[in-house]
């Protein structure tokens, strides 16, 4: 799903294509917590490690395929690459671990509205590091953000450390990932490649230490090996998407995976809805709407400006 020369945003064509590659995407991410419940019998260390060597297989296929796979090491060429690699692949470690542990003891309600302030976080840490300017109305989007965690922290009586936790850790490896030059397959098969040794050393120390651990029944294997297409697979549609549709309209789109993930926890696993998430989550809601609102309006301005832009270009030729 590479491409020598970038889509044109303007091919309506390309557009519905990359909008259905998205949809699905956060399809899978939203519903991912129903697949995860039925690993929950495997401890969470467990099941992140063969997550990491399943998806570690899948993208060498993808990249075999691409004949990509030489790619690789380059994007490690140098200090300042493994660094920011290496970085990226803690980030994102925490962030899988976290969510499998969430799932596992009923706290996918949390993980849900981690994955909701996320957007607004990202907006801050671009003011951050990269000295992106808020306007008034996303302003009040992160002020609303704000007062939504610290209702539900009063509420609750506790921070809800576990959102925190995933938007914050999620928030990072997006910045660092502004930093790495290599392609998003290639940049995330690095990262998977410099923890897969500490996954399968685990492996083998479970596997030597407690001789009566493995193996696992076959649906429980085939669960485990799922896991790796089920993680490469969204990744892989989601760059395929943001070539081809705007960032206004990926940001809009990627709020069904945390809604999927809030629907599963309310409806399916029944899990508590109290009225501080009652409270919370509208704020949250609506600073996401001034947020997206403001981010089309954006886009639509851009959009022109590069129409009236090709518009002169061809007039004086």
């Amino acid at each position: 799903m590479t491409d020598p020369v970038p889509p044109d945003r303007s091919d309506p064509v390309a557009v519905r294509r990359g909008v259905l590659a998205m949809v699905v995407a956060c399809v899978v991410w939203g519903l991912s917590p129903v697949f995860y419940k039925l690993l929950t019998h495997v401890p969470p260390l467990e099941v992140l490690s063969h997550r990491a060597l399943w998806s570690l297989a899948f993208f060498a296929v993808v990249l075999v395929i691409q004949r990509r796979l030489h790619e690789v090491p380059g994007a490690m060429g140098s200090p300042r690459k493994l660094a920011l690699l290496a970085l990226a692949s803690a980030m994102i470690t925490v962030n899988w671990l976290l969510f499998i542990w969430a799932i596992g003891v009923d706290r996918v309600t949390e993980t849900s509205f981690g994955y909701y302030i996320f957007p607004l976080v990202a907006v801050v840490f671009g003011l951050v590091f990269f000295g992106e300017r808020l306007g008034r109305v996303k302003w009040l989007a992160v002020g609303l953000a704000t007062i939504a965690v610290l209702i539900l922290g009063i509420g609750l009586g506790t921070p809800p450390w576990i959102s925190l936790t995933l938007a914050a850790t999620f928030g990072v490896y997006g910045v660092l990932k502004k930093l790495v030059t290599a392609g998003p397959v290639v940049s995330v098969t690095a990262e998977i490649l410099l923890v897969a040794p500490l996954a399968a050393l685990f492996l083998i120390f479970l596997a030597g230490s407690q001789p009566d651990h493995v193996p696992f029944d076959l649906a429980t294997l085939g669960l485990l090996a799922l896991s790796g297409p089920l993680t490469a697979g969204p990744l892989i549609l989601f760059s395929y998407a943001s070539k081809r549709v705007g960032l206004a309209t990926l940001g809009l789109i990627q709020y069904l995976n945390p809604t999927l993930q809030f629907l599963c926890a309310a409806v399916l696993f029944a899990e508590p809805v109290t009225l501080w998430h009652m409270i919370a989550f509208p704020l949250i809601w609506a600073a996401l709407a001034l947020y997206s609102l403001t981010a089309l309006a954006q886009e639509r301005s851009a959009r022109r400006a590069r129409v009236r832009s090709s518009t002169v270009e061809a007039t004086e030729i």
